[in-house]
């Protein structure tokens, strides 16, 4: 007797299915992120406000919108916690590549029940198969990425703030923040929200939001 299909909620997730690109409204007037269901991955350093302006942003918007932390995926692992500040090392690698991928399998389920949803990860430009070709296989090619990127002095000034395991070394902090400079000249939208707050930046992520359904980055 053959198994029941995988299910989860009250609809049946598609096998692995990529999710769609989400489709311009019709009207001639500009596409309005606010009332479009999509699936947004936020980019950035470590202190560069990826899950505060993930969370405003997803609270303030018109559709049901889901926040997905990967940091906060991440820690579910109690018992066995691979802290990559301890050292970087297969097991930190292996439950990062899970912990995306079980985004990507809530992301895929909050999608087909109509809830929009963003996901926030540093994801590096130097590292294209692991970081945004591996979120294209879990979501698929209609996820839109935008990358939050402040300068390094803002970095290293809320990175301060942060406790725990998720607060790092100066020294760590500059050399991802070098790393992600690569985004400049990916052709992905870059947002500069050193001098502006967090509903400031929620706004200019619509407005870039409402360039990429109307004209999607090509990654």
């Amino acid at each position: 007797m053959p198994p029941p299909p995988d299910t989860t909620g009250h609809v049946s997730l598609p096998p692995g299915g990529p999710v769609a690109m989400p489709s311009p409204p019709q009207a001639p007037a500009a596409p309005d992120p606010a009332g479009t269901t999509i699936a947004v991955l936020l980019i950035g350093p470590a202190g560069a406000g990826k899950t505060s302006v993930a969370k405003y942003w997803a609270d303030h918007r018109r559709v049901p919108t889901a926040h997905i932390s990967l940091d906060d995926v991440r820690e579910w692992v109690r018992s066995g916690f691979a802290d990559p500040q301890s050292g970087w090392n297969d097991n930190s690698e292996a439950q990062y590549r899970l912990a995306r991928r079980t985004c990507g399998f809530a992301a895929r389920n909050f999608l087909a029940n109509g809830i929009s949803c963003i996901l926030d990860d540093a994801v590096f430009p130097d590292r294209p198969v692991v970081g945004l070709g591996g979120w294209k296989r879990h979501v698929g090619p209609g996820l839109l990425p935008v990358v939050l990127l402040p300068g390094l002095d803002i970095v290293l000034e809320r990175n301060a703030e942060r406790s725990g395991n998720r607060r790092l070394s100066d020294e760590e902090v500059a050399r991802i923040h070098g790393r992600m400079a690569g985004w400049y000249g990916s052709g992905l939208p870059i947002i500069d929200n050193s001098q502006l707050d967090i509903p400031e930046t929620a706004r200019i992520l619509d407005d870039v939001l409402a360039r990429s359904i109307a004209s999607p980055p090509q990654w």
